[in-house]
């Protein structure tokens, strides 16, 4: 087989090892196997073209016609047979379309797809003949890793969770493999090669300087890869660390750092707040609003609550449910809501009251899911949003709710009472229930527990016992953050046989009048939703009410840790409606408790003054400013030690006379201090010269005398006048310095070179003064070869390390020994 061949299929290998990034994408392996099918075909079609000799245009014609072959069979319209006919194209045209639309409705990972599997599949193929032009005919692999990395941009562009590693290294090694393919196909047509001695080299033996750039590329490798780890970074997502840490299944798998709340309700950890910052400001026609509500965890493990991808219908293409058909038997009351997200909260999903009904303004692609009951993205995130939105509010009643039937058996929803079998919580829930009848009262008696009479309090640090179960140890100890009670509470619920799950989301935040709210990072919160035929879904909130920031509580599900109004202190009073969701269940704290000393009503971020984010990302600019500056530096403090060319007139050279009777006596020269530093004054400034040349990208010939460069440099550059005769002073000056018995003293060297810097100044572009100025091409060109010499020189001692290490031998040390 020939190289070109060859290098065909490594080429065609290369492309599929850089569609692995592609798995992040999608559920199963399907776009794999139809990919792999692809690329075989056009790998088929572009070795059969080059062993009969086609031309390079006949090769690009045969592998298009191979991928549109590939593609009407895998993506058959039903009407062609074998090859494509009109319809097929229609049909292509179609699932473009589609995909175009699939891509707005579903969020990471995508099902099974046939637009999206064709799209993905068709964008392979045509990589995959990019790629293998530019390396089996045009000969330049190299150039190939642009489409292959273009592949690799797909997953990062709308995976809002870093791409695993796993994928990239993968697309890395193919394209490794191609350019080492390539690189050994060029040294095997050079012919036979030979050693000093006249031996044989193989051609897969490196040869010294391959061994250094391998050990360099290494190296370099290495740091690019440890040097992210070790410098530190701003996590874009504040909330990451003031909520939960835990293993389960977050927002695309995001966890703390991934810039969005990891929803995972886990029953040990602890919560810090180190800091206050504002967030999120809503303005809501809702006298007494409930929480903003994002998302929801419905998977339930041994390790607590974890939440499923959400899936729907695009926002703008199916718009939100009627929340009517959802709950027919509560009462809805619509109001509006105005909401301001700052660059702070960057998540994917966004924060809404319960049952909205139309949602405006919102920048992006989003998709509800009306199971979940939120409305997410797979590539758009809430920093800087501002948007409003209409919801329905619902009002239920102790009486209707205790009248709602039991949920079906056949029902969907009874996924929702899955949990494990755990001992000490069965016992707990069957001991609160007994003797209740309805779901409601079941519910009422396990939220009713949580409460401080029963020794329940709240607190930042869990505690563990170590032997038993997380939700066990949390009964046990009674003491916890809202994770650990809503994640307690929907556990119970299950085990008594009633669907629940955790909601995610931040209560109302801080009144700043005119139903305006402000809401902080501290206000992140988490609470139990349980489900009730024909009410849909109903929130508890079991987590002390005391501990809450801007906690708020409803007429079903009341504060239990609220004494009771005395005789006294209700006369005079009217009370509000039994029934009313802004029941005086709301616990009486001071509203400035929510956040501490720290006000929001100023709207900006407040920073604990011990935080140090503000100082690390002011080191990071000084410190990317300093490096950036680092040529720039090294060019002026070249230029001033160059300075030091002498600027007055010298003392002249002392002469030695011979006798003055002896006739025909010749003077000599005696080179004395004064003539050997007017030497060195004028190498410095020639050189200092040279390296404005550079800098100004005027060329510079390593042949030509002093005299004549600075004769071309006046004729290049078109200099007048005052520069024009300080470049001669400089050539002659160097000139005399090299050549002549006597070097030129008492010159303005100093002031020559700034005449000549100012005058190629004049002449040249702004571009060309800003990168002389910054980027000065001298000491760009000075690192290089330096770096070039050092690795000549290292690759030179490992060539005698290694060859002392193959003389030696242990034997000579027995030898010796004896």
């Amino acid at each position: 087989m020939t190289g070109r061949r060859r290098l065909g299929l490594v080429a065609a290998a290369a492309t599929l090892l850089a569609a692995a990034p592609l798995s992040a994408i999608f559920e199963s392996w399907t776009w794999l196997l139809q990919s792999l099918l692809t690329v075989l075909f056009i790998a088929g079609a572009a070795v059969g073209a080059r062993t009969f000799r086609f031309p390079t245009w006949a090769q690009v014609v045969c592998m298009v016609v191979a991928m549109a072959l590939a593609l009407t069979w895998i993506f058959p319209s039903g009407k062609e047979i074998l090859i494509p006919q009109p319809a097929t194209f229609a049909h292509f045209a179609d699932l473009i379309r589609q995909a175009g639309e699939d891509t707005r409705s579903y969020g990471v990972p995508v099902p099974d797809r046939d637009s999206l599997h064709f799209v993905a599949v068709l964008g392979i193929g045509a990589v995959a003949i990019v790629v293998d032009l530019l390396t089996a005919v045009f000969r330049r692999p190299a150039l190939a890793g642009l489409p292959m990395l273009a592949i690799y941009s797909i997953p990062v562009a709308v995976y809002l969770d870093s791409v695993p590693v796993l994928p990239f290294v993968i697309g890395a090694a193919g394209y490794m493999w191609l350019l080492v393919a390539d690189n050994v196909d060029r040294v095997r047509r050079f012919g036979r090669r030979f050693t000093g001695d006249g031996r044989d080299v193989d051609v897969w033996e490196p040869s010294p300087l391959a061994a250094a750039g391998r050990r360099i590329g290494v190296v370099g490798v290495l740091v690019a890869v440890l040097l992210p780890l070790v410098v530190p970074t701003v996590s874009g997502g504040l909330l990451s660390q003031l909520t939960q840490s835990g293993s389960g299944v977050g927002v695309g798998g995001g966890g703390a750092g991934g810039g969005r709340i990891n929803l995972f309700a886990a029953l040990s950890g602890q919560l810090t707040q180190n800091a206050t910052i504002n967030i999120i400001r809503v303005k809501t026609t809702d006298p007494e609003p409930f929480y903003l509500r994002f998302a929801v965890a419905d998977v339930l493990t041994t390790e607590g609550f974890g939440n499923e991808s959400p899936r729907g219908n695009s926002l703008s293409r199916s718009g939100l449910p009627d929340p009517g058909q959802i709950m027919p038997e509560a009462e809805l009351t619509e109001y509006t809501a105005e909401v301001e997200i700052s660059d702070a909260l960057r998540q994917s999903m966004v924060p809404l009251y319960t049952f909205p009904t139309d949602v405006q303004d919102l920048s992006g692609t989003w998709a509800y899911d009306s199971n979940q009951q939120v409305l997410f993205s797979g590539r758009t995130t809430t920093g800087n949003q501002n948007y409003s939105f209409t919801f329905q509010r619902p009002e239920y009643t102790k009486s209707q709710l205790r009248g709602a039937p039991e949920v079906p058996p056949n029902s969907p929803l009874r996924k929702y009472t899955e949990a494990p079998r755990d001992a000490t919580v069965e016992g707990r829930v069957a001991e609160l229930v007994a003797g209740e009848t309805t779901d409601y009262d079941k519910v009422t008696a396990i939220y009713e527990s949580f409460s401080v009479k029963n020794g329940f309090k709240y607190d930042l640090q869990t505690q563990n016992t170590g032997n038993a179960s997380d939700i066990a140890a949390f009964l046990q100890n009674k003491s916890g953050y809202c994770q650990q009670y809503a994640a307690a509470m929907a556990w119970m619920v299950r085990a008594a046989g009633i669907p629940s799950r955790v909601a995610f989301g931040f209560t109302k935040g801080t009144s700043q009048g005119n139903g305006t709210f402000q809401i902080t990072n501290r206000n992140a919160h988490a609470w139990t939703e349980v489900y009730f035929e024909g009410f849909g879904w109903v929130p508890f909130d079991a987590t002390p009410a005391a501990g809450v920031l801007g906690s708020t509580r409803t007429a079903w599900a009341e504060n239990v840790d609220q004494p009771a109004p005395t005789a006294s202190a209700s006369t005079g009073t009217t009370a509000p409606g039994a029934d009313s969701s802004a029941a005086p269940n709301t616990p009486e704290r001071p509203d400035q408790a929510n956040d501490g000393n720290n006000s929001a009503a100023g709207g900006g971020t407040v920073t604990d003054s011990g935080s140090w984010t503000p100082f690390l990302i002011a080191g990071g600019i000084v410190l990317v400013i300093l490096v950036l500056l680092i040529p720039a530096m090294r060019r002026a403090m070249l230029r001033r030690r160059r300075h030091s060319a002498t600027t007055g007139p010298a003392a002249p050279a002392m002469v030695a006379q011979g006798d003055p009777g002896e006739a025909g006596s010749v003077s000599d020269i005696v080179v004395t201090t004064e003539s050997v530093r007017a030497k060195a004054d004028a190498h410095a400034a020639w050189d200092e010269l040279i390296d404005t040349m550079i800098d100004f990208q005027v060329p510079v010939d390593p042949t030509e005398t002093p005299r004549i460069t600075a004769q071309r440099l006046v004729r290049e550059t078109e200099l007048t006048g005052d520069a024009a005769d300080s470049a001669a002073l400089l050539g002659t000056a160097e000139e005399r310095a090299r050549y002549a018995r006597r070097p030129m003293q008492g010159a303005e060297l100093t002031a020559a070179l700034g005449r000549v810097r100012s005058g190629l100044a004049h002449s040249a572009t702004f571009r060309t003064r800003l990168r002389a100025t910054l980027l000065p091409p001298s000491v760009l060109l000075n690192w290089r070869l330096a770096t070039s010499e050092w690795s000549a020189r290292t690759a030179e001692s490992a060539s005698r390390l290694r060859e002392s290490l193959s003389r030696f031998n242990p034997r000579r040390l027995l030898n010796r020994a004896r």
